[in-house]
This record gives C-alpha cells, sequence and structure tokens, in this order.
C-alpha cells in the first residue's frame, strides 16, 4: 500500500516507528489501563521538522494492523509526509511499554518520576527495512535537502544495514546525511555484525554526526568532545552532547559549546531527537552555528518538560528569537517561562 504523497520534502527521515503504552505510576503488573502514544527516533525527528516549518517525509515499514495505522495518521496529522511508508501485511508494527514508577515500597515498582522502557519489536515490519525500500523511495531521497536517520535503525537486523549502508553510499550532490549513534545494546546482542564496526562506518560517512558521550564512551571507547573530533574528523558538524548539560559542537574546525536551559524534567524519552530536530531545521533554515545548537537545547527543552516522546514546540519565530539573545540573557533562560515571556530582561 502506497500513500498519497504531498509536496515535496526537503528533509527525510528513515527508521522505524514504535506505538507508545504508557502505564499508570506504579508496578507495571497493577496498571489497569495504558495511555497510547507514538514514538521512534526518525518519527520523532520528523515530527519537529514539520513545527519548524520544514517539510519532512518518514520512510518505515509498519504492519497491517491498528497500530500501523496509527502511527501513520498520527504522523501525517503533524504534516510528515508519509508516502513511502510500506505496510507489511506479514510482521507487526513494534510497540514498546512505558513502566513509570510510582515510588512506593512494592516490589518491582520504580521510584517516582522514574521510567523503564520495555520493547516489542523483534520482527517487527521495520526489521524488514532493506535496500528495496531505500530504492521505492528514491524520487524523495533525490529530492531532498538532508536525509537523517539513527543507529537504532542500523542495528534492527542485516537487512537495514544494508538500508543505511546504501543510503552512504549513495550520490548526494549537495544533499547531507545525518546520523545519530543512539547506541542501543539490546538491539545489538542480537546481531552478529561489530557493532562499534557499523556504527564508526555510519559515523564516518555522514554530514551530520550527533553523539550522545555516554554512548559514545560505550561504543568507541571515549566520550571526550576533542577525542570524538580526532577519532571523527569527518562529518562537518559533529555535535557531542554529554551530561553536563551542555552540547560541544564542531563545525569544521570551529569548537563552540552551548549551555543547556534551566528546567525541571518531566521526562527524558524523546530529547535527543527533538535536538536532533531543532539542529537540522535550523540548518535548512541557514542559521549561524551558535543558534544552531540553541534550536536544538530548545527543542529538547520541550521534550524534556513534556510527557510523552514528542515534542510540542512552541511558534518558531519565537523560538528564533530566543536563540539570537546574547549570551548572558541566553545563560539566564529557563524553560518553558522564557516562551511564555516576550520581553526577556537583559
Amino acid at each position: 500500500m502506497i500513500w498519497p504523497m504531498p509536496n515535496r520534502p526537503r528533509a527525510v527521515t528513515v527508521g522505524e516507528g514504535l506505538a507508545v503504552l504508557v502505564a499508570q505510576p506504579g508496578p507495571l503488573e497493577d496498571s489497569p489501563v495504558f495511555e497510547r502514544g507514538a514514538g521512534g527516533a526518525e518519527a520523532n525527528v520528523a515530527a519537529v521538522l514539520t513545527q519548524l516549518g520544514v517539510p519532512t517525509a518518514w520512510i518505515s515499514r509498519v504492519g497491517d494492523d491498528g497500530f500501523g495505522r496509527y502511527l501513520v495518521r498520527h504522523l501525517g496529522e503533524r504534516g510528515v509526509d508519509i508516502s513511502a511508508v510500506a505496510v507489511d501485511t506479514e510482521r507487526p508494527t513494534a510497540v514498546y511499554v512505558k513502566e513509570r514508577g510510582g515510588g512506593s515500597d512494592t516490589p518491582g515498582d520504580l521510584a517516582a518520576g522514574a521510567s523503564r522502557m520495555l520493547y516489542y519489536r523483534t520482527g517487527s515490519a521495520a526489521s524488514a527495512l532493506s535496500p528495496a525500500d531505500h530504492d521505492a523511495a528514491a524520487a524523495l531521497l533525490d529530492g531532498c535537502e538532508v536525509v537523517h536517520f539513527t543507529g537504532i535503525t542500523t542495528a534492527l537486523s542485516d537487512s537495514a544495514t544494508a538500508l543505511t549502508d546504501s543510503l552512504l553510499s549513495r550520490p548526494r550532490g549537495d544533499r547531507l546525511l545525518s546520523f545519530d549513534l543512539n547506541y542501543r545494546p539490546a538491539l545489538w546482542h542480537r546481531r552478529t555484525a561489530n557493532a562499534a564496526e557499523v556504527l564508526a562506518r555510519h559515523v564516518r560517512g555522514a554530514d551530520v554526526a550527533f553523539l550522545g558521550s555516554d554512548e559514545a564512551a560505550a561504543v568507541f571507547g571515549t566520550g571526550d568532545p576533542d577525542r570524538l573530533r580526532a577519532l571523527f574528523p569527518q562529518p562537518r558538524h559533529l555535535v557531542v552532547k554529554n551530561d553536563a548539560h551542555a552540547v560541544i559542537g564542531f563545525l569544521g574546525e570551529r569548537r563552540l559549546e552551548v549551555p543547556a536551559l534551566a528546567l525541571t524534567v518531566t521526562e527524558r524519552i524523546g530529547a535527543g531527537d527533538a535536538f536532533a530536530g531543532g539542529y537540522l531545521g535550523a540548518l535548512l533554515q541557514g542559521r549561524p552555528h551558535e543558534h544552531l545548537l540553541r534550536f536544538g537545547h530548545l527543542c529538547a527543552a520541550a521534550a524534556l518538560t513534556a510527557v510523552g516522546d514528542g515534542a510540542e514546540l512552541p511558534p518558531p519565530a519565537r523560538l528564533a528569537t530566543l536563540a539570537a539573545l546574547d549570551t548572558a540573557e541566553w545563560s539566564r533562560l529557563r524553560y518553558p517561562d522564557a516562551v511564555m515571556t516576550e520581553n526577556v530582561a537583559s
């Protein structure tokens, strides 16, 4: 089944979407109801880009089931081009369950505010992604300005790695290839491929690469931004996110550190995807290097202060105003107060 195609996108994301079932706080076995949501790294990035006014398509596979129809509808309602989403009649849509802590003394309960993800994606429709999906979406890929995917996609299966390798080898012209490390050990445990070798090849083949310092340390043996830049000089844009709530961005030989906004974290899931979407959106809008990192922080803050994987962004014009503040004003911002206040004190 092929879905109707809207106007040609400027960005294309490639990867698995998942239906999310969010449990009530407390032990999972005691949750009588679950709130449905949508997740998946590349799907999250696509939704951020469309909110920033960047026409975006999502290439994926879903099952011929209610969860697959929900995912496609969810992304389509957010303005994402879903014309290259294939429906697999043999495999199911991936699902993950989000367990939320209630802070009780009940065995199996998590701390209040903590969460844990249980993934059910083995044998999913998206695990069958292959170069054939690349070929079917050739018009989208050839006509866009940036293609984004993550280490989750290439970890899904041998055929998915063949797909991401084909993205790396495809003639690009002026098109940029964006890759987020997103290392998930559980996915690689089922593979015979060497994760570090595959992921390093993808980082080196990208024009824009996003690395979490903790993930990079686990895969490549270091989370230090300067050592990572020495290890991966190829991407013109190399972005290293760390636990100190700052991001180091390399643009060619230039190194720039931008602190994150002050905020109270509601949930961390989806923040990295929102950062990547903000960065890429600002890049496609031709904004300067510092603004790329600030857009990333602002979009990540929207995800960190929300419930669920998806970030609901402030108006793009407001984000642009905040991204253009001087260093002192930026350092005083607190999210979401900053987006509610039109006049930031100087």
